[in-house]
């Protein structure tokens, strides 16, 4: 296998991880290291090895030592970025960002010749057409193609796409799931696609549509306040029950209202119970997520949020590509997690970000009618069962990043951002977003759901038996359930004594009996 003169690496450890078989790094993060582009190794990474072995895993692409790219000493560097370019397009699919910054490293002429390579080439014309749709201007030159079949933009063996519009400058069918200014992309991986065979959303409105209308009605109440005090405690706040019904009746109306920056400042208004120390609004000012140094104040970021001067045009791309992957036939808990996690990944705001995150993966999930009208998707319940698993997916997007935003500390130990950071916000792989999401969902409708309608079910028996032997109104009844849920099904000394001292030895003694018959036996 001959070295690359440019770009293929041959090392035992790569990005901070060992290599696992002999061979060369190629593709994007070839590109990346060789030319010291500030940005993430994109991952998995592509290693050709000297055998013919092909695996895959999170980290690392292995394929056989027939995929090399053919470069050789004769090569330009164009000519040789254009061979592992060929290659990162056939097997690792787009990377915007990547482009974006390969775009500012060469000038103009070495673009041209990049895409005059092989000019009418359907990879020429992919790299053509990305050059031109990320910087907004036409190569100086560069004519309108004709006498060309149409080739998509995005493969959809390797990545999620949308229809398309044909462009007929480069005869590429742009199927980006977004614009310019808003576009992260997700990788078609086994696990995404073997959630979207399940058809769980089909599955869940089989199985509701099995309840009695009253159960589901109940049970939609019920979740409605355990999704609301979910996303509460997510973000460590335990509010009283009145602030999280006001916030579950905004969840419940998840969808109806179309997404725009209105709706956005309406959400926080609505989250925020007391604005006295928070600045409204969308910032005008620095932000992160971390911690202060209890010493010097200084901040300790995990997170830094983009720059309060790209707001307007990241929110805006935002939401045009909402309403892009609304409209089109994209799977629903992919549109989900591009746009909710694109936005807690901006940070708009001051404060309510985290809630209006979560809240916006009902309202895509409303709009594509994955969730049903008036039945409650609770999936923030299930992100807190998953807590620690969530808060390993915003990181790998948080920490990499670190190491390319220059910051400095201001005077009220906030940060601000020194360099420019509106592509790390618009253009990043969200798959291990989507994939957890994804978990979130089928773990919601396989457990949490059911669960909540079991509960209902048997509470409903239970009160039955209550009422036919001791006549015990609702109040009475709801307290009676509290006590034994608190204490394994037992009534408590205490309780027998004051609040249900009516009640003899035996009837205690017959109600805990049926109470653990009902609700705590499966």
């Amino acid at each position: 296998m001959a070295k690359s003169t440019y770009f293929s690496q041959n090392t035992p450890v790569f990005n901070g991880l060992k290599t696992p078989e002999e061979g060369f790094i190629v593709g994007y993060a070839a590109v990346i290291q060789s030319l010291d582009l500030q940005m993430p190794i994109p991952k998995p990474i592509s290693l050709v090895c000297n055998q013919n072995k092909k695996h895959q895993n999170d980290d690392w692409q292995v394929l056989p030592k027939t995929y090399l790219p053919e470069d050789n000493i004769k090569d330009t560097e164009i000519v040789a970025l254009y061979k592992h370019l060929v290659f990162a397009l056939k097997y690792e699919g787009i990377n915007l960002i990547f482009f974006k910054f390969l775009i500012k490293h060469y000038n103009i002429n070495q673009l041209i010749k990049l895409v005059d390579i092989e000019p009418t080439g359907q990879y020429s014309r992919r790299i053509w057409f990305l050059i031109e749709w990320l910087t907004g201007t036409p190569l100086p030159g560069k004519k309108d193609l004709s006498k060309k079949s149409y080739v998509p933009l995005l493969n959809d063996k390797i990545q999620f796409v949308v229809k398309g519009i044909k462009s007929p400058r480069h005869l590429i069918i742009n199927n980006l799931p977004g614009t310019p200014d808003f576009c992260p992309l997700i990788r078609k991986t086994p696990k995404l696609e073997q959630y979207i065979s399940e058809n769980l959303a089909q599955q869940k409105n089989t199985f509701l549509k099995e309840i009695h209308k009253d159960i589901l009605q109940r049970a939609s109440a019920f979740l409605l306040l355990k999704d609301s005090k979910a996303s509460f405690s997510i973000e460590g706040e335990s509010p009283k029950n009145q602030r999280a019904v006001r916030w579950g009746q905004a969840i419940g109306q998840a969808g109806v209202n179309d997404l725009s920056k209105e709706e956005l400042l309406r959400l926080q208004q609505i989250v925020i119970a007391n604005s006295r120390f928070v600045d409204m609004g969308f910032r005008q000012k620095g932000g992160f997520v971390g911690e202060h140094d209890r010493t010097t104040g200084e901040p300790i970021p995990d997170h830094i949020s983009a720059s309060w001067k790209d707001l307007d045009q990241l929110i805006g791309g935002l939401i045009a590509a909402s309403k892009l992957l609304v409209e089109s036939e994209t799977d629903a808990v992919i549109a989900a997690a591009i746009i909710a996690f694109g936005f807690v990944f901006i940070h708009p705001f001051e404060d309510g970000n985290g809630r209006i995150h979560r809240y916006l993966i009902h309202h895509v999930l409303a709009k594509k009618q994955f969730s049903q009208q008036g039945i409650i998707f609770p999936v923030s319940a299930s992100i807190l069962d998953h807590i620690d698993d969530y808060r390993k997916i915003l990181e790998s997007y948080s920490h990499p990043l670190l190491d390319y935003i220059e910051w400095k500390e201001t005077k009220d130990h906030n940060v601000e951002v020194l360099n420019k950071t509106l592509d790390y916000y618009r253009f990043f792989d969200a798959t291990k977003q989507a994939e957890f999401l994804y978990e979130c969902v089928q773990d919601t409708i396989e457990r949490i759901i059911p669960d909540e309608i079991k509960y209902l079910t048997n509470y409903d028996q239970f009160k039955r038996y209550l009422e036919n032997e001791f006549d015990m109104p609702d109040k009475t009844v709801a307290l009676l359930v509290r006590f034994l849920e608190q204490n394994n099904g037992n009534l408590s000394k205490r309780a027998s004594e004051k609040e249900f001292d009516a009640l003899t030895d035996k009837e205690v003694i017959d109600i805990e009996k049926e109470f653990k018959k009902i609700m705590i036996s499966d």
